[in-house]
């Protein structure tokens, strides 16, 4: 795989699949996403070998735990802030507990280390004789998003099998409720179940970790709606 198609971090790729290219708006409500993004920033750190999820009972809950034989920093920021979190935490936190609070203020994290990388660039934009101010973000080059399409579009029409990497990004993409924006198939009502099942397949810790994201969004709309 060459420097110009190797992946970005997981959380990357949901940040830019989450924004539409061309405004920089986002597809779905910012809090969602963010809680996308730390599923994200999990799911990772456990295909890296950093953590790992255990219930404290046979029924319980998962939890996270650090491997101990990896202790040097990942030298990404935000993964090293999430490594900290769990580390420092007085028991292991809980993956729901751990993702909502993580989340807080994850979506400007991500953004601002995107810009830092020139991944994305900042606009501003002045309205109504100058006297307001609108702040976009936009990719600096199509590829950032057309990259992370393109193989979830390949793995939705069967056309190669995923990676662990490529197949948590399919899962997210479904729960997060991102297909219908992404023209990845023509067969949209079905397609969040087929990248779901590929996601599936793949390891149990992160499909925990997804179905986690899931029910918490729910959690937010419901409290929404009381």
């Amino acid at each position: 795989m060459t420097a110009l198609t190797k992946p970005l971090p997981l959380r990357d790729e949901v940040f830019l699949l989450g924004h539409d290219g061309d405004t920089g708006r986002t597809h779905i409500h910012r809090q969602a996403l963010a809680l996308g993004l730390a599923g994200a920033v999990l799911i990772d750190l456990f295909l890296a070998g950093r953590i790992a999820l255990r219930p404290t009972h046979p029924a319980g809950a998962p939890h996270l735990h650090l491997h101990r034989h990896h202790e040097r920093p990942t030298g990404d920021l935000i993964a090293d802030t999430a490594i900290t979190s769990i580390r420092h935490a007085n028991t292991p936190p809980p993956l729901r507990g751990f993702l909502r609070g993580f989340s807080t203020d994850l979506y400007e994290r991500t953004r601002a280390t995107l810009v830092t990388a020139g991944i994305l660039h900042h606009h501003q934009r002045r309205r109504i004789a100058g006297l307001m101010r609108t702040d976009t973000y936009l990719p600096s080059h199509h590829r950032w998003q057309i990259i992370p399409r393109a193989r979830l579009c390949a793995l939705a029409r069967g056309r190669e099998q995923p990676d662990n990497h490529t197949a948590a990004l399919a899962g997210l993409v479904a729960v997060l409720g991102l297909t219908h924006h992404l023209y990845l198939d023509d067969d949209t009502a079905t397609l969040p179940g087929r990248l779901l099942n590929v996601a599936n397949q793949h390891h149990q810790p992160v499909r925990a970790i997804t179905t986690a994201v899931d029910t918490t969004i729910g959690d937010l709309a419901t409290a929404a709606y009381r």
